[in-house]
């Protein structure tokens, strides 16, 4: 089995910054496409960021300029710097992975969310 573990959420004043992680877990044999994803309450889930295992990166308009996507490959751990955060900013935050086992095709597998509440 894989699993992707997430940390970094909290509660932080608009203006502030967090940083989130997550890491790979498992009979892994190699990670492509590594992203972060959003759901506000009521919303449906967004991708805010996206990093390919080159490190091409992609942003959702909302973020770009204030987020930044960045990867560990031999660690299988992907990062969210998120800087000059927004009351809009609220949101469950998911890690989301596209993995190869030694068993199994590329599949894909999410992480349990991480919450991150920007006060005003």
């Amino acid at each position: 089995q894989v699993h992707l573990v997430e940390s970094g959420g909290g509660l932080v004043q608009a203006g502030g910054s967090l940083r989130l992680s997550c890491a790979a877990s498992g009979i892994i044999f190699s990670v492509d496409a590594m992203a972060w994803y959003r759901q506000a309450p009521g919303k449906q889930r967004e991708l805010v960021a996206k990093i390919s295992s080159g490190g091409n990166t992609n942003y959702a308009d909302s973020v770009k300029g204030r987020f930044t996507i960045s990867r560990d490959n031999p660690k299988n751990t992907v990062y969210l710097q998120m800087n000059s955060l927004k009351p809009e900013d609220t949101a469950v935050y998911y890690c989301n992975s596209l993995v190869t086992t030694t068993t199994a095709p590329p599949f894909e597998v999410w992480g349990q969310g991480t919450l991150v509440t920007v006060s005003s």
